[in-house]
């Protein structure tokens, strides 16, 4: 069915690419209309992470790796960010 296997890849990475543009949509929606606040950043955290799988099927597609290292920085700012959420909620409790 295919040539070789970079036109599978290319077909792999751009059906990706539009799922998570897709998934991104929702999530968005999630994040504007989200009921109470851990819900939206949940789905903060989930637009983040959808973000980067973005980031990560355009290098596929483009082979260009440079915007790797922005995903890997936006990678580490969401946890961060989660992790800081987490201890606001916790001392909020008590």
């Amino acid at each position: 069915m295919f040539a070789d296997s970079t036109s599978l890849v290319h077909l792999s990475a751009t059906i990706s690419l539009a799922l998570l543009v897709v998934a991104l949509f929702a999530a968005l929606l999630r994040l504007m209309r989200g009921p109470a606040l851990p819900d939206r950043v949940v789905a903060l955290d989930l637009v983040s992470a959808l973000v980067i799988g973005i980031i990560a099927a355009y290098c596929v597609l483009t082979g260009i790796s440079l915007f790797l290292n922005a995903a890997a920085l936006l990678a580490l700012i969401s946890f961060l960010g989660t992790v800081a959420f987490a201890r606001y909620l916790e001392k909020g409790i008590r």
